[in-house]
């Protein structure tokens, strides 16, 4: 439940509110916004609940008290209406900008690693990627190069004026990623790696937090729900493709995820073309559907020589394919974010005209 205050309570209601939630053995979660403050109430009510709502809704300075109809609670739109923005450096996530991750799947080397980022930064990318702990299927393919990544990674970020995400594997490395990197990554294996969750929750970094490839959404929200529980607010999905029956592709990219979580939850999402399809051809294709599907920013693999690369060879862009997916893409998330905002008075037949020709000149790439 949470716990609505009137527009003209104190902060000694507001403080009152909480003491009365604490008094319960519960946690509260204060939301506040220039019209009024939310306070969600948080842990196991059991049979209390409706006395307990009884008692909050009469104490000063409450306007009501309403039960949140979804096991997620701090990230779901009834508690949280307006739409989370992830500010690092200079990048923004959620904004109605699109945010653009890209990098080497794995960080192999000081040359290729800034060979990389400052490609992908003069084509426009917004954040650099790069895997320094690489958890794969096999014990014998390439790990990474680990705490040596991180630092070629944090000195790429000084001279691409990038902010950095890599992945975190465990509560005992966090300390040391979040030393060096700007955002910490949750990869799909460890989606469910509560202890890893309460970790990253506790500082002060944001997280990106991929979908489990067997992962349900209410799964997938309830992890995020522990971040946010353990203290940190800025929390970005990534939809990076579902285990399925189909083979023909790495995994299956679950493009409604993209709309439906956004009426859901008020954390920003983007999708992962590279890690969806296994398929360098594909990427495109699907990362401008992604864009398509309102996804708040794109994350693609980039390497100068893919064929050469030590991990998922097969699904990196080289640099040259790189500038013409953002060639494309850049102008068509620009068409559909007027479109979308009303901000241009455009013909519905201009617009679909001016996309059609878009996802032509896609194809033709």
């Amino acid at each position: 439940m949470f716990v609505v205050m009137a527009a003209t309570a104190s902060e000694a209601d507001v403080l009152g509110v909480k003491s009365a939630i604490l008094a319960e053995g519960l946690t509260p979660f204060e939301h506040s916004r220039p019209e009024r403050t939310a306070i969600a109430v948080i842990g196991e009510m059991g049979g209390r609940r409706a006395a307990l709502m009884d008692r909050l809704a009469a104490l000063s300075g409450v306007e009501r008290v309403t039960p949140i109809n979804r096991p997620f609670k701090l990230t779901s739109r009834e508690f949280h209406p307006e739409s989370t923005v992830v500010r690092v450096l200079d990048a923004v996530v959620g904004d109605g900008g699109l945010t653009v991750m890209a990098g080497p799947c794995s960080v192999e080397s000081r040359d290729q690693l800034f060979e990389t980022a400052e490609g992908v930064a003069a084509a426009g990318a917004t954040i650099l990627r790069g895997g320094a702990f690489k958890p794969r299927t096999s014990p014998y393919s390439f790990q990474g190069l680990g705490v040596e990544a991180l630092r070629y990674l944090a000195e790429a970020r000084d001279r691409a004026g990038l902010p950095v995400v890599t992945e975190v594997m465990e509560p005992s490395q966090v300390d040391i990623v979040a030393e060096y990197a700007d955002i910490l990554q949750i990869g799909t294996r460890n989606m469910q790696n509560y202890s890893l969750l309460t970790a990253v929750g506790r500082v002060a970094r944001p997280v990106m937090l991929k979908r489990g490839y067997g992962a349900t959404i209410e799964e997938w929200l309830m992890a995020a729900e522990y971040i946010v529980s353990s203290g940190n607010p800025n929390v970005i999905l990534c939809e990076r493709g579902i285990r399925t029956f189909e083979t023909y592709t790495r995994n299956t990219m679950d493009l409604t995820a993209v709309p439906l979580l956004h009426g859901l939850t008020h954390l920003p999402i983007i999708v992962d073309p590279s890690h969806a399809t296994g398929k360098r051809a594909l990427v495109q294709p699907m990362a401008l559907a992604g864009v398509g599907a309102g996804a708040d920013g794109i994350m693609v693999e980039v390497h100068p020589r893919p064929d050469d690369a030590l991990s998922d060879a097969e699904q990196q862009l080289d640099l040259p394919m790189f500038r013409s997916l953002m060639a494309v893409m850049l102008p068509l998330h620009a068409e559909l974010r007027r479109l979308r905002d009303g901000v241009e008075a455009t013909a519905p037949s201009t617009v679909a005209q001016r996309s059609r020709s878009a996802l032509r000149a896609a194809g033709s790439r």
